[in-house]
Protein backbone atom coordinates (compact mmCIF):
# COMPACT_ATOMS: atom_id res chain seq x y z
CA UNK A 1 0.00 0.00 0.00
CA UNK A 2 2.87 2.40 0.79
CA UNK A 3 4.34 1.78 -2.67
CA UNK A 4 0.99 2.57 -4.26
CA UNK A 5 0.65 5.82 -2.33
CA UNK A 6 4.22 6.89 -3.16
CA UNK A 7 3.64 6.18 -6.86
CA UNK A 8 0.40 8.16 -6.93
CA UNK A 9 1.95 11.14 -5.18
CA UNK A 10 4.85 11.06 -7.66
CA UNK A 11 2.38 11.27 -10.52
CA UNK A 12 0.66 14.24 -8.90
CA UNK A 13 3.98 16.01 -8.38
CA UNK A 14 5.00 15.46 -12.00
CA UNK A 15 1.68 16.77 -13.28
CA UNK A 16 1.83 19.86 -11.09
CA UNK A 17 5.39 20.69 -12.15
CA UNK A 18 4.61 20.14 -15.82
CA UNK A 19 1.57 22.36 -15.57
CA UNK A 20 3.58 25.21 -14.06
CA UNK A 21 5.97 25.11 -17.01
CA UNK A 22 3.52 24.69 -19.89
CA UNK A 23 0.39 26.56 -18.79
CA UNK A 24 1.20 30.23 -19.44
CA UNK A 25 -2.44 31.23 -18.99
CA UNK A 26 -2.66 30.15 -15.37
CA UNK A 27 -4.21 32.82 -13.13
CA UNK A 28 -3.64 33.57 -9.50
CA UNK A 29 -6.13 32.38 -6.90
CA UNK A 30 -8.10 35.64 -6.81
CA UNK A 31 -8.50 35.79 -10.58
CA UNK A 32 -9.49 32.14 -10.72
CA UNK A 33 -12.23 32.54 -8.10
CA UNK A 34 -13.53 35.68 -9.80
CA UNK A 35 -13.66 34.04 -13.22
CA UNK A 36 -14.71 30.57 -12.20
CA UNK A 37 -17.20 31.21 -9.43
CA UNK A 38 -18.70 34.56 -10.35
CA UNK A 39 -18.86 34.36 -14.13
CA UNK A 40 -21.89 32.77 -15.77
CA UNK A 41 -21.05 29.52 -17.58
CA UNK A 42 -20.46 29.87 -21.32
CA UNK A 43 -18.65 26.71 -22.30
CA UNK A 44 -21.28 24.40 -23.75
CA UNK A 45 -19.66 24.40 -27.18
CA UNK A 46 -16.49 22.94 -25.64
CA UNK A 47 -18.21 19.99 -23.98
CA UNK A 48 -17.84 16.77 -25.86
CA UNK A 49 -18.12 13.02 -25.62
CA UNK A 50 -18.19 10.97 -28.77
CA UNK A 51 -20.88 8.24 -28.83
CA UNK A 52 -18.28 5.61 -29.75
CA UNK A 53 -16.47 6.37 -26.47
CA UNK A 54 -19.36 4.64 -24.68
CA UNK A 55 -18.45 1.26 -26.21
CA UNK A 56 -15.68 0.30 -23.75
CA UNK A 57 -17.62 1.05 -20.52
CA UNK A 58 -20.72 -0.59 -22.01
CA UNK A 59 -18.63 -3.70 -22.70
CA UNK A 60 -17.46 -3.73 -19.07
CA UNK A 61 -21.05 -3.55 -17.83
CA UNK A 62 -22.06 -6.31 -20.25
CA UNK A 63 -19.25 -8.55 -19.01
CA UNK A 64 -20.44 -8.14 -15.43
CA UNK A 65 -24.03 -8.87 -16.39
CA UNK A 66 -23.07 -12.01 -18.33
CA UNK A 67 -21.55 -13.58 -15.21
CA UNK A 68 -25.09 -14.15 -13.96
CA UNK A 69 -25.81 -16.52 -16.81
CA UNK A 70 -22.50 -17.79 -18.19
CA UNK A 71 -20.87 -20.12 -15.68
CA UNK A 72 -17.31 -20.04 -17.10
CA UNK A 73 -17.26 -16.26 -16.58
CA UNK A 74 -18.59 -16.66 -13.05
CA UNK A 75 -15.85 -19.18 -12.31
CA UNK A 76 -13.32 -16.45 -13.08
CA UNK A 77 -14.74 -14.57 -10.08
CA UNK A 78 -14.24 -17.59 -7.85
CA UNK A 79 -10.72 -18.20 -9.14
CA UNK A 80 -9.57 -14.59 -8.65
CA UNK A 81 -11.10 -14.45 -5.19
CA UNK A 82 -9.45 -17.73 -4.24
CA UNK A 83 -6.04 -16.48 -5.38
CA UNK A 84 -6.57 -13.21 -3.53
CA UNK A 85 -7.37 -15.07 -0.33
CA UNK A 86 -4.24 -17.21 -0.69
CA UNK A 87 -1.82 -14.33 -1.25
CA UNK A 88 -3.33 -11.73 1.09
CA UNK A 89 -5.49 -13.58 3.58
CA UNK A 90 -5.08 -10.91 6.28
CA UNK A 91 -5.44 -7.86 4.07
CA UNK A 92 -7.67 -5.13 5.48
CA UNK A 93 -7.82 -1.49 4.51
CA UNK A 94 -10.28 1.40 4.41
CA UNK A 95 -8.10 3.48 2.08
CA UNK A 96 -10.41 2.88 -0.88
CA UNK A 97 -13.14 4.79 0.94
CA UNK A 98 -10.94 7.88 0.44
CA UNK A 99 -9.40 6.92 -2.90
CA UNK A 100 -12.83 6.86 -4.53
CA UNK A 101 -13.20 10.62 -4.02
CA UNK A 102 -9.60 11.60 -4.85
CA UNK A 103 -10.12 12.40 -8.57
CA UNK A 104 -12.98 14.82 -7.81
CA UNK A 105 -10.96 16.48 -5.04
CA UNK A 106 -8.06 16.89 -7.48
CA UNK A 107 -10.32 18.65 -10.01
CA UNK A 108 -11.47 21.29 -7.54
CA UNK A 109 -8.08 21.46 -5.84
CA UNK A 110 -6.31 22.24 -9.11
CA UNK A 111 -8.78 24.98 -9.85
CA UNK A 112 -8.32 26.55 -6.42
CA UNK A 113 -4.57 26.84 -6.95
CA UNK A 114 -5.10 28.52 -10.30
CA UNK A 115 -5.08 25.68 -12.84
CA UNK A 116 -8.20 26.09 -14.95
CA UNK A 117 -10.09 23.10 -16.26
CA UNK A 118 -12.28 22.89 -19.34
CA UNK A 119 -15.37 24.36 -17.70
CA UNK A 120 -16.41 26.97 -15.17
CA UNK A 121 -17.49 26.08 -11.64
CA UNK A 122 -21.20 26.13 -12.46
CA UNK A 123 -20.90 23.92 -15.53
CA UNK A 124 -18.41 21.59 -13.88
CA UNK A 125 -20.51 21.12 -10.77
CA UNK A 126 -23.67 20.58 -12.81
CA UNK A 127 -21.85 17.93 -14.84
CA UNK A 128 -20.64 16.19 -11.68
CA UNK A 129 -24.13 16.28 -10.18
CA UNK A 130 -25.63 14.86 -13.37
CA UNK A 131 -23.01 12.09 -13.46
CA UNK A 132 -23.66 11.24 -9.81
CA UNK A 133 -27.39 11.21 -10.42
CA UNK A 134 -27.11 8.80 -13.35
CA UNK A 135 -24.77 6.57 -11.38
CA UNK A 136 -26.84 6.67 -8.20
CA UNK A 137 -30.03 5.55 -9.93
CA UNK A 138 -28.41 2.80 -12.00
CA UNK A 139 -26.03 1.39 -9.40
CA UNK A 140 -28.47 1.45 -6.47
CA UNK A 141 -31.24 -0.09 -8.51
CA UNK A 142 -28.96 -2.77 -9.93
CA UNK A 143 -27.67 -3.78 -6.49
CA UNK A 144 -31.18 -4.55 -5.28
CA UNK A 145 -32.25 -6.12 -8.56
CA UNK A 146 -29.34 -8.56 -8.87
CA UNK A 147 -29.25 -9.54 -5.17
CA UNK A 148 -25.71 -11.00 -5.32
CA UNK A 149 -23.99 -12.16 -2.13
CA UNK A 150 -20.68 -10.49 -1.33
CA UNK A 151 -17.55 -12.66 -1.04
CA UNK A 152 -17.47 -11.95 2.70
CA UNK A 153 -21.14 -12.90 3.04
CA UNK A 154 -22.12 -9.62 4.70
CA UNK A 155 -25.13 -8.82 2.46
CA UNK A 156 -26.64 -9.27 -0.99
CA UNK A 157 -25.60 -5.92 -2.46
CA UNK A 158 -22.41 -7.01 -4.17
CA UNK A 159 -23.15 -6.18 -7.82
CA UNK A 160 -21.91 -3.70 -8.94
CA UNK A 161 -19.16 -2.21 -6.77
CA UNK A 162 -20.32 1.23 -5.65
CA UNK A 163 -16.87 2.35 -4.45
CA UNK A 164 -15.35 1.40 -7.80
CA UNK A 165 -18.15 3.09 -9.72
CA UNK A 166 -17.64 6.32 -7.76
CA UNK A 167 -13.90 6.19 -8.33
CA UNK A 168 -14.16 5.67 -12.09
CA UNK A 169 -16.86 8.32 -12.37
CA UNK A 170 -14.42 10.77 -10.75
CA UNK A 171 -11.50 9.55 -12.83
CA UNK A 172 -13.38 10.19 -16.06
CA UNK A 173 -14.50 13.57 -14.68
CA UNK A 174 -10.84 14.50 -14.06
CA UNK A 175 -9.90 13.27 -17.54
CA UNK A 176 -12.68 15.26 -19.20
CA UNK A 177 -11.66 18.46 -17.43
CA UNK A 178 -7.86 18.26 -17.62
CA UNK A 179 -6.71 15.69 -20.21
CA UNK A 180 -6.35 18.46 -22.79
CA UNK A 181 -3.66 20.00 -20.56
CA UNK A 182 -1.75 16.82 -19.80
CA UNK A 183 -2.43 13.06 -20.10
CA UNK A 184 -0.81 12.69 -16.68
CA UNK A 185 -4.05 13.87 -15.07
CA UNK A 186 -5.89 10.98 -16.70
CA UNK A 187 -3.24 8.56 -15.43
CA UNK A 188 -3.55 9.96 -11.91
CA UNK A 189 -7.35 9.70 -11.84
CA UNK A 190 -7.50 6.21 -13.23
CA UNK A 191 -4.68 5.07 -10.93
CA UNK A 192 -6.82 5.99 -7.94
CA UNK A 193 -9.83 4.29 -9.55
CA UNK A 194 -8.02 1.02 -10.32
CA UNK A 195 -6.52 0.97 -6.83
CA UNK A 196 -9.99 1.40 -5.37
CA UNK A 197 -11.29 -1.58 -7.32
CA UNK A 198 -8.33 -3.78 -6.36
CA UNK A 199 -8.73 -2.91 -2.69
CA UNK A 200 -12.43 -3.81 -2.83
CA UNK A 201 -11.51 -7.29 -4.03
CA UNK A 202 -8.69 -7.72 -1.51
CA UNK A 203 -11.06 -6.66 1.26
CA UNK A 204 -13.47 -9.38 0.03
CA UNK A 205 -16.24 -6.84 -0.45
CA UNK A 206 -16.64 -7.56 -4.16
CA UNK A 207 -16.06 -10.10 -6.88
CA UNK A 208 -13.98 -9.29 -9.95
CA UNK A 209 -17.07 -8.89 -12.15
CA UNK A 210 -18.59 -6.49 -9.59
CA UNK A 211 -15.53 -4.27 -9.94
CA UNK A 212 -15.48 -4.46 -13.76
CA UNK A 213 -19.17 -3.58 -13.99
CA UNK A 214 -18.74 -0.79 -11.43
CA UNK A 215 -15.90 0.69 -13.48
CA UNK A 216 -18.07 0.62 -16.59
CA UNK A 217 -21.01 2.25 -14.83
CA UNK A 218 -18.81 4.99 -13.39
CA UNK A 219 -17.20 5.84 -16.73
CA UNK A 220 -20.40 5.71 -18.73
CA UNK A 221 -22.24 7.90 -16.20
CA UNK A 222 -19.72 10.70 -16.67
CA UNK A 223 -19.50 10.25 -20.43
CA UNK A 224 -23.29 10.33 -20.74
CA UNK A 225 -23.48 13.50 -18.68
CA UNK A 226 -20.95 15.22 -20.96
CA UNK A 227 -22.93 13.99 -23.94
CA UNK A 228 -26.38 15.23 -22.84
CA UNK A 229 -25.49 18.23 -20.66
CA UNK A 230 -25.13 20.71 -23.55
CA UNK A 231 -28.73 20.01 -24.56
CA UNK A 232 -29.98 20.37 -20.98
CA UNK A 233 -28.03 23.57 -20.40
CA UNK A 234 -29.10 25.11 -23.70
CA UNK A 235 -32.70 24.35 -22.76
CA UNK A 236 -32.29 26.06 -19.38
CA UNK A 237 -30.07 28.94 -20.49
CA UNK A 238 -31.02 30.28 -23.88
CA UNK A 239 -32.19 33.23 -25.92
CA UNK A 240 -35.91 33.33 -26.45
CA UNK A 241 -37.79 34.09 -29.67
CA UNK A 242 -37.81 37.78 -28.81
CA UNK A 243 -34.00 37.77 -28.59
CA UNK A 244 -33.95 38.19 -24.82
CA UNK A 245 -31.76 36.05 -22.61
CA UNK A 246 -33.42 33.49 -20.33
CA UNK A 247 -31.39 31.80 -17.57
CA UNK A 248 -32.18 29.09 -15.02
CA UNK A 249 -29.43 28.18 -12.55
CA UNK A 250 -29.26 25.90 -9.48
CA UNK A 251 -28.94 27.60 -6.09
CA UNK A 252 -28.15 26.55 -2.53
CA UNK A 253 -28.84 28.81 0.45
CA UNK A 254 -29.50 28.18 4.15
CA UNK A 255 -29.48 24.44 3.63
CA UNK A 256 -32.09 24.55 0.87
CA UNK A 257 -31.56 23.77 -2.80
CA UNK A 258 -33.51 25.35 -5.61
CA UNK A 259 -33.36 27.24 -8.87
CA UNK A 260 -33.20 30.90 -9.90
CA UNK A 261 -34.91 32.21 -13.01
CA UNK A 262 -33.78 35.34 -14.78
CA UNK A 263 -34.93 36.96 -18.03
CA UNK A 264 -33.65 40.03 -19.77
CA UNK A 265 -36.37 42.68 -19.94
Amino acid sequence: MKKILITLFCFISIAANAQQVTDTTKKNLGDTIKKDLLTAPDTVKRLHTKPWALVAPAAAITYGALTFGIHPLRRIDYFIQSETNKTNANFHSTAESYFQFAPVVIVYGLNLVGVSGKNTFVDRTALLALSAGILGVTAFGTKHLTHRLRPNGSDYLSFPSGHTANAFMGAEFLAQEFSNKSPVYTVIGYSFAVTTGVFRMYNRDHWFSDVVAGAGLGIISTKLSYLVYPYIRNALTHTGKNGKSVTILPTYQDGMGGFTFAMQL
